[in-house]
Parts: structure tokens; C-alpha cells; sequence
């Protein structure tokens, strides 16, 4: 999982029924007293989400995007004011250590990352800045984000956002085939920046809903999340990144050795699965519980959540070995399973 969050707690827990989420996503809300109507507002456009324990990082200065740009997964250069990318960076042998949301300014290039993980990720960037005109700084202190759907009756003044991507600038419809049939085109999720010293009075009067309720909403979805679906071993391909987040003909950026390598020979040794759970008992499995198929461990849960209208849901990884028609087994609860990335 990620690191401990580094901001305080949010005020808005402040607000009546805020029960504090655990681990990761502590210092937010998980849910305000009825989980499931807060995920059908969301769904709906009709509330916001607290993630103010989100990780707020700003790159300044005239090389900004040229620089991320060399460094990490995704075509940055050119970026239009207020024109969103998802980007990656990666280890030099290839594996997932930071998923970047970034929006630019038009003077700033703005990027939000996991909870705790803005030091590391700007201590990473200030090693690799050398004589170039950037600035870099972790803001997570000044800054906010809440989450919502795009078309939601938004903020007041219109903030900054970064607009969940997908299907992306850079997805290839000749390996992946139609978009149209992947749950997140449909998404159109965005998150929103505002001070964080305001985010009580930017929220007003909207109904909140909390971060079990925009969980949900991630894993119908099929979107992954950095400590959740990665560990030390993730590349890329595994967990579907490759439509959104990766550019597959820029130039050389570290881990681009792997990336092109597995991307030629089409086999990632992992694969993203969605799983329906069988829901008629009462207690869901935790993240991380072992998925077996055929009397063998073939894999574990990463994420898993109750969905309004779908029921008990997860996200899981498993070997790229394991059959696409076979159902799972997550201790005594059986799981459909449905393939986010092929075999």
C-alpha cells in the first residue's frame, strides 16, 4: 500500500455522520452515515468528494513540460491550459512507483498523486533537475482536491481540474479493439483544486459522499490505483495503463526498455480482472485475500467494494495463465470473473 498520509486530518470530517476512513485514505471521510446513497448522489453528479489527503505537487518554470515529458510515460509536451493527462513513472527495470494526474496552467504544471507519496515523488524529481529551469514543490499543505463527475454542478469560479483521461490521448483501438465497451469511457471523472484552507466554504451546501462511495465507482470501472492494484513487481501492462497512461512512440524515458519489450512480445506475466462476488452472504473478503481457480492460488484481490446497483465487486490481479471462462474462488465466495486485459 501507499505511504501515511501527511496532511492533517480533513475539516470537512467535521461535518455530521463523518466516519474517518483506515489505512491509506485516512484522514477523509469513508463514508457520512449511508454509504449507498452517498455513491448513488455521486453517481448521479449531485455530490462531491473529499480527497484532500491526495498528494498536491506543482512543477514551474519554462522547461516544466518538456522535463516531465523525458522522464515519464506519457506526451506532455504542447499540453494546452487546463488539458489533463495520466502519466507513469516508472523504476529503470520497468515497474510502477507513481501514477501522475496532471493538468497544466499555462504557468504551472499541476500534478496529484496518492496519499503520502507527493515527498517522495518530489525528492525523486528534485534529484533528477540537474540545470534546468524548473521549480518543484509539494503544496499538499495549500492545496485540495475534491473528486466528482464531469457535468456535475460544479464549484463556484470553475477550478482547475484534471479530467480522468479515458480512453485517452494515446489509446490504440488496433490492439485493444472498441472503446466504446470498456465501463470507463463512460466515467468522466475529474478532480478538482482548491485551497485548502477553503475546501469547507468550496464544498458549501453539496452532499458529500465519501471515499467508500467513489471506491465503487473506480472499480466498475476497472481502473486501477497505485497501492492498491501495484506492488514492487507492476508493469504497465498488467493493469490496462497502456490506454491511458503510456505513450507508445515518444521518445526514451527510464522503464521504456520494458514497456516496449513487453508491449512487442504481448506478454505480461499478470493481468486486471473485474469480479462480480456472490453477495447472498454477509461479510465481503478483504483486499489482498488469495483468489484460487482450479484448487491453486492463481492470484490476489486488490480492491473490493459494494456497488449500488452491481452488488459486492473487486478488482484483482491473477496470472496471465489463468483461463478467461473460469469462475474464481476468494476463500468460500465464488467470483465471476471478467477480462479487463487480455491474455
Amino acid at each position: 500500500m501507499t505511504t501515511t498520509p501527511t496532511t492533517a486530518p480533513s475539516p470537512l470530517l467535521g461535518r455530521h455522520g463523518a466516519v474517518e476512513a483506515e489505512g491509506p485514505d485516512a484522514g477523509v471521510a469513508a463514508h457520512y452515515g449511508d454509504p449507498m446513497r452517498e455513491q448513488r448522489l455521486l453517481a448521479e453528479g449531485l455530490a462531491v468528494v473529499d480527497l484532500s489527503h491526495r498528494g498536491v505537487v506543482t512543477v514551474s518554470g519554462p522547461d516544466r513540460l518538456s522535463w516531465l515529458h523525458s522522464m515519464t510515460t506519457q506526451e506532455l509536451t504542447g499540453l494546452a491550459p487546463r488539458e489533463s493527462r495520466e502519466s507513469l513513472v516508472l523504476s529503470p527495470k520497468g515497474h510502477v512507483e507513481h501514477a501522475l494526474h496532471v493538468v497544466d496552467d499555462g504557468a504551472t504544471t499541476w500534478v496529484t498523486v496518492e496519499p503520502g507519496s507527493a515527498p517522495a515523488l518530489v525528492a525523486w524529481l528534485e534529484s533528477m533537475r540537474f540545470m534546468l529551469r524548473v521549480e518543484v514543490a509539494d503544496v499538499t499543505d495549500r492545496w485540495a482536491v475534491l473528486g466528482e463527475p464531469v457535468g456535475a454542478a460544479s464549484l463556484e469560479g470553475e477550478p482547475l481540474a484534471w479530467v480522468d483521461p479515458w480512453p485517452g490521448p494515446v489509446g490504440d483501438t488496433a490492439t485493444y479493439g472498441p472503446l466504446e465497451g470498456h465501463p470507463a469511457a463512460g466515467r468522466a471523472w475529474r478532480e478538482l483544486l482548491v485551497p485548502r484552507e477553503g475546501l469547507d466554504t468550496a464544498v458549501g451546501d453539496r452532499p458529500l459522499a465519501g471515499v467508500w462511495a467513489a471506491e465503487a465507482l473506480r472499480v466498475v470501472a476497472w481502473r486501477p490505483r497505485v497501492g492498491w492494484e501495484t506492488d514492487h513487481r507492476t508493469i504497465p501492462h498488467e493493469l490496462d495503463w497502456l490506454r491511458t497512461a503510456v505513450h507508445l512512440h515518444k521518445g526514451c524515458y527510464r522503464g521504456q526498455e520494458t514497456v516496449a519489450r513487453v508491449h512487442n512480445l504481448g506478454r505480461p506475466p499478470r493481468r486486471l480482472a473485474f469480479l462480480h462476488l456472490d453477495g447472498s452472504g454477509h461479510v465481503l473478503p478483504d483486499a489482498g485475500a488469495a483468489v484460487e481457480a482450479g484448487g491453486r492460488e492463481v492470484g490476489r484481490l486488490t480492491s473490493v467494494a459494494r456497488h449500488h446497483e452491481d452488488g459486492p465487486v473487486a478488482l484483482a490481479v491473477v496470472k496471465r495463465s489463468v483461463p478467461t471462462d473460469v469462475d474464481l474462488l476468494v476463500g468460500s465466495i465464488s467470483a465471476a470473473q471478467t477480462v479487463v486485459v487480455e491474455p
